[in-house]
């Protein structure tokens, strides 16, 4: 069992990420939260890692805190929540947000993530109710709801992700327009949304 990786980010892509250890790279899929605080490769990082063994295959799920991980432990525990929809309810909410959701029942905030409809999100909430307030917030508990974004695009979706991962408007939206006149009709979500998380997260 893999606990942690020590070694040098090789790449970064949607979803995952390379890390070299002793030349041997390992594909670590993680949370926008996890990736966006990863060092540019190819700089040394130490991610924590949760492996899941399936018959056919050997996972690994990296998280850059503690308390990532736990909830990832927990979220999988329930049924319907696999790896790939854990991934983006943490990428939707940090630890702390996570506690608030469940423990007031805020149904709205989880099915903000991808993969979370109203069912899978009723099943959380009641079967991790009396488990939230036991797990770690990650450092605040603060809620940002998910208002609309006038005009729609990719603007509008990089700013609502940006805003339910707990950046301001204020911040987030001088970086987003920059980034998408940089790349102009190049421009995609997950490029500018990975970019924004990058510079935010300095």
């Amino acid at each position: 069992m893999i606990a942690f990786l020590c070694g040098l980010v090789i790449q970064v892509e949607t979803g995952s990420c390379v890390i070299d250890v002793n030349g041997v790279g390992y594909l670590v899929a993680a949370s926008t939260r996890t990736l966006a605080a990863l060092p540019n490769p190819p700089e040394k990082a130490r991610v924590l890692i949760e492996t899941v063994v399936r018959e056919d295959a050997i996972l690994l799920y990296g998280f850059m805190e503690s308390a990532e991980r736990e909830w990832f432990r927990l979220l999988t525990s329930v049924q319907g929540v696999g790896a790939k929809v854990a991934l983006g309810i943490l990428s939707t909410l940090s630890p702390g947000e996570l506690v608030a959701a469940i423990s007031t029942a805020d149904k709205a905030s989880l099915t903000r993530a991808p993969g979370v409809g109203g069912r899978l999100a009723d099943r959380i909430l009641t079967e991790l109710r009396d488990k939230a307030g036991k797990m770690p917030g990650g450092g605040g508990g603060v809620i940002i709801p998910a208002a609309a974004t006038p005009g729609g695009g990719i603007e509008a979706d990089a700013l609502m992700a940006l805003a339910g991962l707990g950046f301001r408007r204020s911040e987030a939206v001088p970086v987003v327009r920059r980034l998408l006149d940089e790349r102009g009709g190049d421009a995609t979500l997950d490029t500018v949304l990975r970019d924004s998380l990058k510079e935010l997260a300095r």
